[in-house]
């Protein structure tokens, strides 16, 4: 019976190894990432984010993000969106918007999130961003 065991010990620390994982451990590797939603706010910025995107409002700009804030097992993400600087004053009925294609790239760590923008290889600004956070913002309009 003893070497018995000792058999069923050994198979199993050598089949262990071909069985999937089925706890925690296993759900963690195969999680995807979750979606970041909320208000997130910094000096100079609030980030509204839902589970299809994001609007950004700068003082002098706003922005959007047209896909989920989904970081990546690290907290990284580096998704497209859109920058449209403003101006102080009226706005023509027909002015077209400065609007430009923009990749906004950040680091979300717990309550705090990292973000920068760039247009090509500008860098239009990095924000420290915190969960709830609501600050106010200088309108140019």
């Amino acid at each position: 019976m003893r070497r018995f065991l000792q058999f069923l010990l050994l198979a199993g620390f050598a089949l262990a190894p071909l069985i999937p994982a089925s706890s925690a451990e296993g759900r963690q590797k195969n999680r995807t990432s979750h979606v970041v939603t909320g208000t997130w706010g910094g000096e100079h910025i609030v980030l509204e984010a839902s589970d299809n995107g994001a609007k950004v409002e700068f003082d002098c700009a706003h922005g959007e993000i047209t896909q989920p804030l989904a970081p990546d097992q690290q907290g990284n993400f580096d998704v497209s969106g859109t920058f449209t600087a403003e101006h102080g004053g009226p706005v023509r009925r027909d002015e077209t918007p400065n609007s430009s294609a923009v990749r906004y790239a950040g680091h979300l760590q717990g309550e705090s999130m990292a973000l920068s923008i760039t247009r090509g290889e500008e860098k239009l600004g990095s924000f420290t961003l915190t969960r709830d956070a609501h600050p106010l913002l200088t309108k140019c309009r």
